[in-house]
């Protein structure tokens, strides 16, 4: 194996799970979504702790009063490094992120496939701001590429969601 292929199989993330206890009731479209983000995640990730070669990874997301929980564990579960992240510079755009997925929701249901369209853009816009906020949130602590960080700001919305 090259070494920069030893790189990318250490560099990622294998399980993914969210914390029961910072779980909200959700509906089924917040619960396939979530499901769709950790699919995703686990197949496709770029996970690199800052200071730490020993991947892959297990990850447990959690809230634990306004901080996000980043667990971060070896592949067999033995515990390597737990971070606690603010959730203040998320609370506005997860905010209107849930607004606006509302707005799409229904538009689904009873809007022109142009409304619908442009209120997805909207929706896909504030996603990528969210995910640029926890990209630089954790910078400092976990190198992760853009299409991880998109997965990763599903699952801190998911974790907000209250029902």
């Amino acid at each position: 194996m090259t070494p920069a292929k030893a790189a990318v199989d250490r560099n990622r993330l294998v399980a993914v799970t969210l914390d029961e206890a910072s779980i909200g009731s959700s509906i089924r479209d917040i619960e396939h979504e979530r499901a769709v983000a950790i699919y995703d995640l686990i197949e496709e990730n770029s996970f690199a702790p800052v200071g730490h070669d020993e991947g892959p990874y297990a990850l447990q997301i959690g809230i634990k009063e306004n901080q996000l929980v980043l667990d971060i564990r070896h592949q067999d579960g033995k515990p390597m490094i737990a971070h606690l992240l603010s959730l203040t510079p998320f609370k506005r755009i997860v905010k209107d992120y849930f607004l606006i997925c509302d707005s799409y929701y229904a538009a689904i249901r009873t809007a022109t496939p142009d409304r619908i369209e442009a209120i997805d853009m909207g929706r896909r816009g504030l996603h990528d701001e969210g995910s640029r906020i926890l990209q630089e949130a954790i910078k400092s602590k976990v190198a992760v590429d853009f299409d991880t960080a998109r997965r990763l700001f599903t699952l801190i919305c998911v974790l907000h969601w209250k029902g």
